[in-house]
């Protein structure tokens, strides 16, 4: 088991082994620990406290290439007005390496039952898992906030975020044109799975 000393809410992201830990008192939906696929150490960490300035920076120097659904949007005012929105009215989830924002994971309104996902990934970053543990991360905290179920839309072309998403139990709800509509319910077994300690996950 950990202790708070080595858990450390350092934002350098220590290197770390979690795999045995059971979890302590305090502890968050998910543990903010995460290892991606090719080793790095990264902090998810929930809330944007003192981050939203970094957080538009990496919304404004998005790839358009990576741009999804006309998101984010193209210009700087537009990224702060979307981000204050996604601050003000919703949840969010960073995921932090080295004291820099490589991952992003919203769900809102916040005041839903089924409020809106969306993830966003550093392109350096992508098909490392990232991504995956982000929406977990967000699937935790959802549940912890009470929401019944989240929801998501796609762009039907998009065939590696709709493998993740299916992997992940969302199914599709509704289909119009290339927009896909997907629709994940938080009940109890998945819940169980998503916040489970470390030592505890299958």
């Amino acid at each position: 088991m950990g202790t708070k000393s080595d858990i450390g809410v350092n934002q350098q992201a220590p290197t770390w082994d979690h795999t045995d830990c059971v979890g302590m008192e305090g502890c968050p939906a998910r543990c903010p620990r995460f290892f991606d696929k090719e080793g790095t150490a990264l902090l998810l960490t929930p809330g944007v406290d003192g981050t939203v300035e970094q957080l538009v920076d990496f919304y404004d120097e998005y790839p358009s290439r990576d741009r999804s659904m006309s998101l984010p949007p193209l210009t700087r005012p537009q990224v702060e007005s979307w981000v204050d929105q996604l601050v003000e009215r919703g949840r969010s989830i960073i995921a932090s390496h080295d004291g820099e924002i490589v991952g992003h994971v919203a769900y809102m309104p916040a005041d839903k039952d089924e409020p809106e996902l969306i993830v966003f990934i550093a392109s350096e970053y992508q098909n490392r898992g990232l991504g995956t543990e982000l929406c977990r991360q967000a699937m935790a905290h959802a549940a912890d906030d009470g929401h019944a179920a989240l929801r998501l839309h796609v762009d039907a072309d998009n065939e590696r975020a709709l493998a993740v998403y299916r992997s992940l139990g969302f199914v599709e709800v509704d289909r119009k044109d290339k927009r896909i509509e997907m629709r994940l319910a938080l009940d109890d077994e998945l819940v169980s799975t998503v916040q489970a300690p470390p030592a505890e996950r299958l």
